[in-house]
């Protein structure tokens, strides 16, 4: 039986329109894990979720480093990714595991050329706030800066454009909408560690 071009238009066409519901289809379970929803009700952020122009974003990277960087998202997107599931504990008393996926830091990182004398890493977000902890520490292979959690692209509420991912690390070191990597030689105090939080964070520790 012979398929003609219209068939084949039509198979072709059918296909590609699939292809975005394909895409956008949320992951719940990773390799035999059960994750929390991407969606949920609550807000923990301390301007509520916050809309950044895909246009004109840039992740700035400067501080300690040898050439600062401006890096587009799909710069940052470019660059190889990993997927990691990570259950991110919250000082309120909730917790939450989720599949992330994105490159990890010290690899964005490298771009810049981080100078000898570097310690500490400070994040800053589009709606003012800010947190950071050790260079060490941030050069494991589990930090990631995620783009995407199950498998869905983080939108205005999960924290487009990125998040940091911090796994045995309590929530308010998981900043998210950051715009820019500041590389310091000593520990800064971000958002909440400036009203009494625990500048380590330790998931251990519990609230402060």
């Amino acid at each position: 039986m012979r398929i003609t071009t219209s068939i084949m238009a039509l198979v072709l066409a059918l296909g590609l329109a699939l292809l975005p519901a394909m895409a956008g289809q949320e992951i719940k379970t990773y390799q035999g894990q059960k994750l929390s929803p991407y969606n949920r009700e609550y807000d923990n952020s301390i301007r509520g979720p916050q809309k950044v122009d895909r246009q004109a974003y840039r992740l700035k990277i400067d501080g300690l480093v040898d050439k600062p960087q401006s890096l587009t998202y799909q710069q940052v997107l470019a660059l190889p990714s990993v997927k990691e599931v990570v259950k991110m504990p919250c000082v309120e008393g909730w917790s939450e595991t989720l599949l992330y996926q994105g490159p990890r830091l010290k690899e964005v990182l490298k771009l810049a050329g981080v100078k000898k004398q570097a310690a500490f890493v400070m994040f800053h977000s589009v709606e003012g706030y800010s947190t950071g902890l050790p260079l060490e520490f941030l050069r494991g292979d589990k930090i990631l800066l995620g783009y995407k959690i199950n498998g869905l692209e983080l939108d205005q509420t999960r924290g487009w454009p990125f998040q940091l991912v911090v796994p045995g690390k309590l929530g308010y070191k998981w900043a998210k909408w950051i715009t820019r990597i500041e590389l310091t030689a000593k520990p800064v105090k971000g958002y909440w560690e400036k009203r009494g939080y625990s500048n380590t964070a330790d998931a251990s520790e519990g609230y402060r």
